[in-house]
C-alpha cells in the first residue's frame, strides 16, 4: 500500500497556523491533500497533526485524521521520523498492517502536479536499490562560491580545495548541486524498520520544477500570482469541487 502522508503540526515560528493559511482562497494544508487525492498511485492519504482545527479542515477536503499526532512530536525541534514512526506504529496497532511506502507530501510546497508525483513513485517502484526518493532542484549559486567567516575573515567553504582561490573561478567549472524542495519525498517503511533511517544511504533522485515553496508571508502573494498565471490542476479542482474562503 501507497500512503500520502500530510505532515500538518500547528505550531510554526515565522507565520502564524502557516499550514492552514489561505493560499488564493483555500487553506494551504488543501494543496498537498489534493495532489494526493489526485496521484493515481497513492491508495490512502493521511494528514498527521497536533491541532483539531487543522484536522477538521483536513477531513473537509478528503484526507483522514484517524489520530492526533502527540505533542512531542510537533515541536519546533521534533524530528521528522518520529510523526513517521508514529503513524507507522499507529497502523501496526490499530489495523495489524502498514503501508510499504509513504510519500511525503509538505503543505508549504504548493504547487505541485499529480503526474509529477506519480512519476516519482513509478520511479522509486523501479528501482529495487533505492532505499529513499528525494525531490529537489538544481541551485542557481554554487556552495563553492560560498564564504564562511572566521575571526572576522572570509573563509572558503572548502579549505582543502587544491585549486587557488577556487571561489573565484566561473560557476561553470563546479558541478551542479541540488536543493531538496519538499515536492515529493518517499519513504520505505523497511527501510525504517531495518535502519532506523528515514532515507538510508541510497537516496534516489527526482528532479522537479519550482514548487512555490512558502517560507514568508511575502511568498504566500507571489504563490497566488502564479496561481493565477498558470492552469494548476490542483488550483483548478479546487475552484471546481470547493467554494473560496474569504478572508
Amino acid at each position: 500500500m501507497i500512503l500520502g502522508l500530510i505532515p500538518a503540526r500547528a505550531g510554526s515560528k515565522g507565520i502564524h497556523k502557516k499550514n492552514i493559511k489561505l493560499l488564493a482562497g483555500y487553506p494551504l494544508i488543501a494543496y498537498s491533500i489534493i495532489a494526493s487525492k489526485l496521484s493515481s498511485k497513492i491508495n490512502r492519504t493521511i494528514v498527521s497533526t497536533d491541532s483539531l482545527e487543522f484536522a477538521e479542515i483536513a477531513r473537509y477536503y478528503g484526507a483522514e485524521v484517524p489520530f492526533l499526532r502527540p505533542t512531542e512530536f510537533a515541536q519546533d525541534d521534533s524530528d521528522a521520523i518520529d510523526y513517521v514512526k508514529h503513524v507507522l506504529e499507529w497502523c501496526t496497532t490499530n489495523e495489524n498492517s502498514h503501508p510499504e511506502y509513504l510519500v511525503l507530501l509538505c503543505p508549504p510546497t504548493p504547487l505541485r502536479d499529480p503526474a509529477l508525483v506519480d512519476e516519482a513513485i513509478v520511479k522509486i517502484l523501479n528501482c529495487d536499490k533505492a532505499t529513499s526518493l528525494r525531490s529537489a532542484k538544481e541551485t542557481k549559486e554554487s556552495p563553492y562560491k560560498l564564504f564562511t567567516i572566521k575571526n572576522g575573515f572570509y573563509e572558503g567553504m572548502f579549505p582543502d580545495d587544491p585549486r587557488p582561490e577556487y571561489y573565484n573561478l566561473p560557476r561553470q567549472v563546479f558541478p551542479p548541486v541540488y536543493d531538496p524542495n519538499g515536492y515529493v519525498d518517499i519513504i520505505k517503511s523497511r527501510i525504517i524498520y531495518e535502519t532506523g533511517s528515514l532515507n538510508g544511504s541510497w537516496i534516489l533522485s527526482f528532479i522537479t520544477p519550482e514548487g512555490g515553496d512558502i517560507d514568508r508571508i511575502e511568498d504566500f502573494e507571489f504563490v497566488e500570482f502564479l496561481l493565477n498565471r498558470s492552469k494548476n490542476p490542483i488550483y483548478e479542482y479546487l475552484k471546481a469541487n470547493y467554494p473560496k474562503h474569504e478572508l
